[in-house]
């Protein structure tokens, strides 16, 4: 069996937050599936009620004009048309429309990715919220903690370097 083998970091990089949501375009899904957007987004219309709207929805002109401002070269060429974006219950859905070996493992690495993200973020969350409650413990047990806290602070900041005392430039007689 021929497994594609895809760097989780290739995935996370396509991943984008729009509308409040993690999604995928159809540019990049098309490059992983080995098809080009034009036949992505044909299989697309051609089967409606597996895409609706929370599954796929199209960027507007301004969402594709901030998304093309944070690359620093352009390489979207000349779209005719604005992108989609999938969610990542559309991008799962995409296997069953796009029927070859390749899709399915490129859809078992990418969702296996979401995963991952979605781990980090409750695992990111947790740990914030166990450094406030140790603080705040410490903040009614122990001024003292309070102290040590202030401290830590200060030497975790970068120091200012010292003021140099200003020479005169040039040649001075005595």
């Amino acid at each position: 069996m021929n497994k594609i083998a895809i760097p989780a970091e290739i995935i996370e990089n396509k991943i984008y937050l729009i509308r409040g949501k993690k999604v995928m375009l159809d540019k990049h899904l098309a490059e992983l599936y080995g098809v080009t957007p034009k036949r992505l987004n044909e299989q697309v219309r051609r089967n409606p009620r597996r895409f609706p709207d929370d599954f796929i929805f199209q960027l507007t002109a301004a969402e594709f004009a901030n998304l093309r401002s944070h690359f620093a070269t352009s390489s979207w060429g000349g779209r005719r048309y604005l992108p989609y974006a999938f969610t990542e219950q559309g991008i799962a859905m995409l296997s069953s429309v796009l029927n070859s070996e390749r899709a399915i493992d490129v859809n078992v690495a990418i969702m296996r990715t979401f995963v991952k993200l979605r781990e980090l973020m409750i695992t990111h969350q947790d740990l914030a919220r166990k450094i406030e409650q140790l603080e705040e413990k410490f903040k009614k047990h122990d001024e003292n903690f309070v102290v040590v806290f202030q401290t830590i602070r200060k030497l975790l900041e970068t120091p200012q370097e010292p003021k140099k005392k200003k020479l005169p430039i040039g040649f001075h007689v005595r």
